[in-house]
């Protein structure tokens, strides 16, 4: 089954997987931007355990709208766009291309979501600028070394998403599963580089101390580690059980 859904995208047209793509990019902003609104409305800060679960929910958001929305986000494909290579009906320039598309879209969806979020906002007064800077860095500063290998376990989990949720039946078992997984990741801070990639934009559209040299770098690392934990931890492993089985 997983199988099959990732031959069906490999086998999309490049521009039906572009605007998917891009709606990720897009529908994925609101995680980055709730977090900032329940940062600036609540009463605590990072470290206290009722906000960081309000965070962790807040983040989970984006994903929930994706997901059930069925557009293309890269990390979900990299576990099941990999499993048709590792069975041989796909290349790995099919495997390219379909990364390449998706992620390209998704971070260009991200830079849209937040220059339209950081023009309106300020009107809304829903979130102090403040706040996205907090979220922002959260992320940035870790290690190069820390960040890479933090981005994959994000990759590994976000893997773990996409083998149960096309296992899963029901709208709500999903949205479950959905949300177990991606508030994991908000709560332990991993780097996700998609959801990430609105976080430290956000920094750098509004902080002077966070810049292009952050965002390059929070970009690549997080990516390669999160491509990582989805195509090993998940992709190899979950095939190699099966196929033996």
């Amino acid at each position: 089954m997983q199988i099959d859904e990732g031959l069906h995208e490999m086998n999309r047209e490049l521009d039906g997987l572009f605007l998917s793509g891009l709606s990720a990019g897009l529908d994925i902003g609101f995680g980055p931007l709730l977090m900032a609104v329940v940062l600036t409305l609540s009463a605590g800060s990072y470290g206290d355990l009722p906000t960081e679960v309000l965070l962790a929910s807040a983040y989970s958001i984006g994903f929930i709208f994706v997901v059930l929305g069925r557009s293309e986000l890269f990390t979900e494909h990299t576990t099941l766009a990999v499993l048709p290579v590792i069975d041989g009906q796909a290349s790995w320039s099919d495997l390219g291309r379909l990364w390449s598309v998706i992620f390209a879209s998704n971070v260009l969806g991200g830079l849209v979501f937040t220059a339209f979020v950081v023009t309106v906002i300020p009107d809304l007064g829903v979130a102090n600028p403040e706040s996205f800077v907090t979220v922002a860095e959260k992320l940035v500063h870790h290690s190069s070394s820390g960040m890479f290998w933090s981005a994959v376990l994000a990759g590994w989990l976000m893997g773990l998403l996409s083998w149960l949720v096309t296992a899963a039946q029901g709208t709500m078992s999903r949205v479950l599963i959905v949300w177990l997984v991606t508030a994991s990741i908000g709560i332990l801070h991993l780097p996700h580089s998609i959801a990430g990639n609105v976080e430290v934009l956000f920094g750098l559209f509004i902080a002077p101390e966070i810049t292009f040299a952050d965002y390059g770098r929070f970009l690549v690392l997080a990516t390669l580690g999160n491509a990582v934990g989805g195509s090993v931890f998940v992709a190899l492993l979950k095939y190699g059980h099966v196929s033996r089985g």
